[in-house]
């Protein structure tokens, strides 16, 4: 979980935050809040102390727990003491000496909490304060009880109130995480990785065979590989190897085994992914009668589903018979994963047709394919540019009527530029991460940004995993 900062705009004019002086308080002064606890809140409070006790934040637990629902942290109830002493009385200037509370009834999520601070004792030689403190539910009922002892200020101070930043919770991997959950149970993949001669392939590769995605052949110089699970400190015994002169030796090898139906998938290692697709590509047996594409699974952590983007990597600039295929491989992967009716945004710079861009006559062609069945189980709409097809409210103001239209599950780029830019953009700008299939040929081939981490190395076989247990489904 990441913490995103965003200033809010201004509404209204700022209030200012005042204190009440030791000489101003009086025996029976009260100050107050009221909060609605939300899970915001509980994820936000666990993420600044590191307090991830499962009855806060594990749904699952919780519900075994004694009070079998996710209830508040007690020092978050603490928290909003600390809030009325420090911003209403006594207010800014006040020295938080001490706190005794005690817990009375848990705070779930949607409990409105009034908390309530009461001037009961002053000492005049020392300035100081002692409040009794409390803390009601909308029932009426005390879930905090205490008292607080504080040295109140003896110069009045009156400040406009700061403007804080907004907070949003960014939840790196989720939809990864949630691809890997649906494979529970299914038969992890034969894989050929290929020319994995580096500790940091191989590392991935294991990870892959412990969370039962894959079950790795490993195809290379054998002495190569062995010396690199020894720096990574691996054993391989559990996995069979191949033993190959080089690379190239390697590519052709396991796209023999894919072509022979020996394995199941391919997943390169330390070669370029470019060396291992121009054998799969240039070799009889492995394509089918689909152009091959491929298609990123993107995480972006501010966005809240999985998106498909397709093709940022194979194909330079499709003509249109290679564009139906790649939006039908997208449809099929996408199916794969769980959406049933996926949206399908054809992109282009305009949501205009017109002759002089060769996209948006290309995205209009495309839309009529699907409505004659030319193209099957989705809902494409195009020309649309890439703020229109994210945004809602975007499609509005451009006044563009579409199902599609901020609502798209698969994002088509015009050629590979415009996809592998938008890829990066989505990498470096929206913390995205990215994990990618070759798509369209006997088996999947696992091919992914070399800057991917272990959890988009774990999605991408994941992808792999659901796309051929898809495959196997009767019709």
């Amino acid at each position: 979980m990441k913490l995103d900062l965003e200033l809010p705009p201004v509404q209204g004019p700022m209030t200012h935050i005042e204190n009440r002086t030791f000489e101003e308080l009086r025996i029976g002064d009260t100050a107050s809040l009221a909060r609605t606890l939300s899970y915001k809140d509980i994820e936000l409070f666990a993420i600044m102390t590191g307090d991830v006790n499962p009855a806060h934040v594990d749904e699952a637990f919780a519900q075994s727990d004694m009070f079998h629902k996710i209830i508040a942290h007690g020092m978050w109830g603490g928290a909003l003491i600390s809030t009325v002493l420090a911003t209403q009385l006594p207010g800014p200037g006040a020295i938080y000496l001490g706190q005794s509370l005690r817990f009375r009834r848990p705070v779930g999520i949607g409990d409105t909490i009034t908390v309530s601070v009461k001037v009961t004792a002053k000492d005049a030689e020392k300035h100081r304060v002692t409040l009794e403190c409390q803390a009601t539910n909308q029932r009426g009922e005390v879930v905090i009880s205490g008292a607080a002892e504080v040295i109140a200020p003896t110069e009045k101070i009156s400040r406009e109130r700061v403007s804080l930043p907004e907070v949003k919770l960014l939840e790196k991997g989720r939809h990864y995480r949630k691809l890997i959950e649906k494979t529970r149970g299914l038969e992890p993949l034969r894989t050929a990785v290929v020319h994995p001669v580096d500790a940091h392939s191989l590392l991935m590769v294991v990870e892959a065979a412990k969370a039962n995605l894959i079950r790795p052949l490993l195809v290379g110089p054998e002495a190569r590989i062995r010396a690199a699970a020894g720096q990574a400190q691996l054993d391989l015994t559990p996995y069979d190897i191949v033993s190959t002169e080089h690379s190239h030796a390697a590519a052709a090898e396991a796209v023999a085994l894919a072509r022979e139906r020996k394995v199941q998938a391919l997943l390169p290692g330390s070669l370029p992914s470019d060396e291992l697709m121009h054998f799969a590509d240039s070799q009889p047996g492995l394509r089918t009668d689909r152009h091959m594409s491929h298609a990123f699974a993107l995480d972006v952590p501010s966005f809240p589903r999985p998106l498909l983007l397709t093709d940022a990597v194979l194909n330079g600039s499709p003509a249109l018979e290679e564009k139906r295929d790649i939006v039908q491989n997208a449809i099929d992967l996408a199916h794969a994963i769980g959406i049933s009716a996926p949206k399908v945004a054809i992109l282009s710079a305009q949501e205009t047709v017109t002759p002089k861009l060769q996209s948006t006559l290309d995205a209009a062609v495309l839309c009529k394919m699907a409505d004659r069945g030319q193209i099957t189980g989705g809902v494409l709409d195009g020309p649309l540019a890439f703020d229109v097809a994210v945004s809602e409210e975007a499609a509005k103001m451009k006044g563009v009527l579409s199902a599609v239209a901020g609502r798209a599950d698969i994002f088509v780029a015009p050629d590979v530029e415009a996809g592998n830019i938008l890829v990066k953009q989505l990498e470096y700008f929206a913390e995205a991460q990215v994990a990618g299939l070759v798509l369209g040929a006997r088996v999947p081939i696992i091919l992914l940004s070399r800057s991917a981490n272990a959890l988009a190395h774990l999605g991408a076989c994941a992808l792999a995993l659901l796309l051929t247990h898809y495959h196997r489904l009767p019709e």
